[in-house]
């Protein structure tokens, strides 16, 4: 099955967006920016990665299949690129996202709140990258869970390479002085590189957001 299905209509801005990022990519020369680039750091993939894949597991996290009703929640277009040590895009790689849904459920059969659910919520997505190293997900802006800041879950998959798990976090939230997952990222500037901005669309006539967050891993091409 493709990862990156197509999409209705109601969900065609999505392609927008990405042809939007790789556009951007496509004016950083490599290597420019690679002795500014901050190594994404690892973090735990925690214990609510899905213990049961729902129906659907595209970058639509909030129409599951062809349903009409979407999920609950600030609608947020999450994107960035995976790049190299030197800021070289690495394309065809999987790259996954689970979190909570707007009343702080995960899915996952031992998650808090887990019986009020949004069941319209996808919960996790897969994107394939594309040459530019691009990626995109609709979803909901995170919400606190008991005992963390708001944060998303990231995984990327490439072949040869062991799994990179990390996590993203919302600019401001002030949950994220308290949370030792976050604070055990001791660098500053390595703590501040998971942390990014959830900025509204300008025009949206329903609040929407975006996020973008780029992920630097830790290895060359010749690697």
């Amino acid at each position: 099955m493709n990862i990156n299905k197509s999409f209705s209509t109601r969900r065609c801005f999505l392609g927008s967006l990405a042809a939007g990022a790789a556009g951007t990519a496509a004016y950083l020369a490599p290597d420019v920016f690679a002795d500014q680039l901050i190594q994404t750091p690892r973090q735990t993939e925690g214990p609510f990665y899905p213990n049961r894949m729902p129906l659907d597991t595209d970058n639509d996290l909030l129409v599951i299949n062809d349903s009409i009703t979407a999920a609950i929640g600030s609608v947020t277009y999450l994107s960035g690129r995976i790049l190299d040590s030197r800021g070289q895009p690495i394309r065809s790689a999987v790259v996954e996202i689970w979190q909570v849904d707007n009343n702080g459920a995960y899915l996952h059969t031992g998650s808090v709140n887990g019986d009020k659910r949004d069941a319209n919520f996808q919960g996790f997505g897969r994107f394939l990258t594309g040459s530019a190293g691009e990626y995109l997900f609709r979803t909901v802006k995170p919400v606190p869970y008991p005992g963390r800041t708001p944060h998303i879950h990231f995984a990327v998959k490439m072949k040869g390479r062991d799994k990179f798990t990390t996590q993203c976090y919302i600019k401001g939230d002030p949950g994220n002085e308290r949370d030792m997952i976050l604070r055990s990222i001791r660098d500053p500037k390595a703590r501040e590189s998971v942390i990014v901005d959830f900025a509204p669309i300008k025009g949206s006539r329903i609040g929407e957001l975006a996020a973008r967050f780029d992920i630097v891993l830790g290895f060359t091409p010749e690697a």
